[in-house]
């Protein structure tokens, strides 16, 4: 049942992008350029702009950030031992610090613990996504450019100006007219897909004999396995309820962001590897995922 009603959607997506892109091989950057500029920051101020700031939310922004930094550490030790250059570093860290907790975790959430538990996911979907404009465009920017360039590139990033001026917005109860909310509400909705598609039309670049099993193997391990172990004992420091700490628990072990690959192909670090490691872990995570969820029944 959720292999049908939530992942096999998300699935047909992957293979229009890739279909599509085995038919006319276009262009990918421009693609991935509309998406990051102009439809992520429709989203991102939608999101922001109609999410209460409360409690739960604190708990959610402070237990993501111990998370990320946690993988960070994590990723970067473990590339250091391997003796990985920036790139491959970044790359990694694209692979391993980033979850699908949007398109792909919130779902599933849905479908295990209700409207509430759904609730709890919308809101740590909209703190990931900015996670993912200001730390996601770091790396994958330094994998090219060095640590300089990279945080030059973090403060032209559209969407992190959309959620400061989404919260200014409900903060000092600004009321936007209702046509030109539904524009921006039009085009928001069109930057999943759109990323989805993205991901699949990379993906029809990758062949088997460019998978590098080794760098994925250990991405699928830190993904799936490190970061829902690390989310739990984060979590048992804060006095959040049982349902949020499962929500938390569950979405840490969500496959590779597919926003990721947007940002490989755009800065070029290495975005066949990204994009394998999302469509790797992706695919094993319908076993992680169903184990998981048993034991947190």
């Amino acid at each position: 049942m959720i292999f049908l009603t939530v992942i096999l959607p998300v699935l047909l997506i992957f293979l229009s992008g890739y279909v599509l892109q085995r038919s006319f091989k276009l262009d990918l950057k421009p693609i991935s350029t509309l998406a990051i500029y102009v439809l992520s920051p429709a989203l991102v101020f939608q999101t922001f702009y109609t999410t209460p700031l409360d409690i739960r939310l604190f708990y959610i922004v402070a237990i993501s950030l111990l998370l990320l930094i946690s993988l960070i550490i994590v990723t970067l030790l473990t590339a250091k031992l391997l003796n990985y250059d920036n790139k491959q570093s970044s790359a990694l860290l694209l692979s391993t610090a980033f979850m699908n907790s949007g398109n792909y975790g919130a779902p599933i959430i849905l479908f295990a613990y209700g409207a509430t538990g759904f609730q709890y996911a919308v809101s740590m979907m909209v703190f990931h996504s900015i996670i993912m404009s200001v730390f996601g465009v770091y790396f994958a920017s330094r994998g090219q450019n060095g640590a300089g360039i990279a945080i030059k590139t973090v403060f032209k990033m559209p969407s992190n100006y959309a959620v400061v001026l989404a919260v200014l917005f409900q903060h000092f109860h600004v009321q936007i007219p209702d046509t030109f909310n539904e524009a921006i509400d039009l085009v928001g909705k069109a930057a999943i897909p759109t990323v989805m598609l993205v991901l699949g039309m990379q993906l029809a670049n990758v062949t088997s004999k460019s998978l590098e099993w080794p760098g994925i193997c250990l991405a699928s391990i830190i993904r799936l396995i490190a970061s829902p172990i690390l989310a739990y004992g984060i979590c048992l420091f804060f006095p959040i309820d049982p349902l949020l700490e499962k929500v938390i628990v569950i979405l840490a072990a969500m496959p590779s962001a597919a926003t990721t690959t947007m940002y490989a192909i755009q800065f070029n670090t290495r975005p066949q590897f990204v994009s394998s490691n999302t469509l790797v872990t992706t695919v094993l995570s319908f076993g992680t995922l169903t184990l998981l969820l048993n034991i947190m029944k």
